[in-house]
């Protein structure tokens, strides 16, 4: 196999590389811009036999058919930031990336697995459900937005690759997202703030029908969300949009009582206002649907909330922010 990870040394990607290490996978080309940042640390540890490549350079190189005998492209590279005020930005490689990406995978013929986003969804009051009309969604920023309008274009596509399925990721955490900035998970901050303060800092309600602190999310673990890709490379061929999730909502509250337990602390949260710029786009409750998943065939348990905090902080968040 000789695969492509595109955003391999970001968070995800880095872990889906560890993953496919493990499975004994190594010709491996590693798609990214690392730039000045530390993300080369993520990727130390890997065995990339393909190397890295500049996202740009990569894609010129492919435009040229310098590359040959690319089995599968894993899509995870992205700007993921919600808060991403550029559009053209977004729009470029959010949407233009992938489409010359699936083009590719049409005209070799080789399977294509992309990162959609649960932002796809908006603001919740269709649901999600990955087994509805996509259409109907309406995404609340431009990161979403670009998402959704690259779901839509697949769908519209008379040639596709031979496999294809895009991911709704949900409230994904876990080791190596040590370089997402504030994109990073809350239990990574907070984890920050109890080493810093001894207490974690949550947003209070603005909505009546939520307590504080009891904002609902689906927090998934990086390594169930790297298992589910795997699933996909290897055994499934179901096509489609799947949502990855654990299927259950869980509150911030519930998050920081387990990350103090992980810590051997007593809990100490303080509830503050929420900026002005999130109140009128911030979500109060995400459960993904996973029926679809289930009868795709994929049936490993996913780690509990508890579980998923307990191995992230205790071997790797204490550990020196060791990678995965």
């Amino acid at each position: 196999m000789s695969i492509v990870v595109t955003g391999g040394a970001g968070f995800i990607g880095s872990c889906m590389i560890k993953t496919l290490n493990d499975k004994g996978i190594e010709d491996i080309i590693v798609v990214d811009n690392i730039a000045d940042t530390d993300k080369w640390v993520n990727i130390r540890n890997k065995k990339i036999g393909g190397g890295y490549i500049h996202k740009d350079i990569f894609l010129e190189k492919l435009k040229e058919g310098n590359y040959k005998g690319i089995t599968a492209i894993i899509h995870l590279g992205a700007c993921s930031s919600t808060t991403e005020k550029n559009f053209d930005y977004l729009w470029n490689n959010n949407f233009g990336y992938s489409k010359n990406l699936w083009n590719y995978c049409v005209r070799n013929q080789i399977p294509f697995l992309y990162a959609s986003s649960a932002a796809t969804y908006g603001d919740g009051k269709s649901g999600f459900d990955d087994r509805i009309e996509i259409d109907r969604f309406m995404p609340m920023n431009g990161y979403g937005y670009s998402k959704q309008a690259f779901d839509l274009w697949t769908a519209r596509q008379a040639e596709k690759p031979p496999h294809y399925a895009g991911f709704k990721f949900f409230n994904v955490y876990g080791p190596n997202e040590y370089f997402k900035g504030s994109m990073a998970s809350m239990i990574f901050h907070g984890y920050g703030q109890i080493k810093k303060t001894g207490k974690i800092r949550l947003f209070r309600s603005g909505n009546p029908s939520y307590k504080d602190g009891e904002q609902l999310r689906d927090f998934v673990y990086v390594k169930d969300v790297c298992d589910v890709l795997w699933f996909f490379l290897d055994e499934c061929r179901e096509n489609g949009l799947f949502n990855v999730g654990t299927g259950k909502g869980r509150s911030f509250n519930e998050l920081a009582y387990a990350v103090f337990a992980a810590m051997n602390r007593e809990p100490q949260i303080e509830y503050i206002d929420m900026p002005e710029q999130l109140k009128k786009k911030y979500q109060y409750y995400t459960r993904a649907e996973i029926g679809k998943l289930r009868h795709a065939g994929y049936k490993k348990r996913f780690h509990s909330l508890t579980e998923g905090i307990e191995d992230y902080v205790s071997n790797y968040l204490e550990k020196d922010f060791l990678i995965y």
